[in-house]
């Protein structure tokens, strides 16, 4: 009896071990599938994503376009508005009282107003200060001239503000370029020609 029980559990013993041993190649098989089909539809999961962001900002870009269509006709003869009630502003007295001093600040409100209602409608002011580095594609150059506080290529003046609408130029901001070489380490706008050779070009 013993013999036999002994042979069984020798037959039950070896039953298990390939029971065991039989499906671990099939199951690692599975796994390993499992996990490329999960990276697969990660991948697409990804690609789905990146799809639909790259068409939101194509969305996006297409409506600031049409927006900034049609408005920016309207925009630039706005400008002309903003730009004599700026001159009207520069030219008005400061320590005036009274009625004058009324008016002055009803333009003051007036302008406030007219950049506010810019703004609110993506038309925003281009306006570089003194050592702000010269942008081409915002900025105009109507001048260049030695400075001895802002650097060869920076602004040093703005003669007239410009305006974007939604990141495009409606009209250049003009302004004065420091020419090269100028800045504090020259020690001045720019050196006395007998000690450099030649006068001050303004192309150089």
């Amino acid at each position: 009896m013993n013999d036999i029980n002994d042979e069984t559990r020798d037959q039950l013993e070896q039953d298990i071990h390939e029971g065991e041993a039989a499906p671990e190649g099939d199951d690692n098989a599975v796994v390993d599938a499992l996990i490329a089909e999960r990276d697969q539809w990660k991948d697409r999961a990804l690609r789905a994503v990146a799809d639909a962001e790259n068409t939101k900002r194509r969305a996006e870009t297409q409506q600031n376009d049409a927006r900034a269509y049609a408005i920016q006709r309207f925009a630039k003869d706005l400008l002309g508005v903003a730009d004599t009630l700026e001159r009207g502003l520069a030219t008005a007295p400061k320590d005036a009282d009274g009625p004058t001093a009324a008016m002055v600040t009803g333009l003051e409100l007036t302008q406030k107003s007219l950049l506010s209602a810019f703004e609110a409608n993506g038309l925003t002011r281009v306006d570089p200060a003194p050592g702000d580095a010269f942008d081409p594609h915002l900025h105009q150059a109507m001048m260049e001239q030695p400075s001895d506080t802002v650097p060869g290529g920076a602004v040093i003046q703005t003669l007239q503000p410009g305006y974007a609408l939604f990141g495009r130029t409606v009209r250049a901001a003009m302004v004065v370029v420091a020419a090269k070489g100028s800045g504090p380490a020259t020690g001045g706008a720019y050196a006395d020609p007998n000690t450099t050779g030649g006068n001050f070009d303004a192309k150089a």
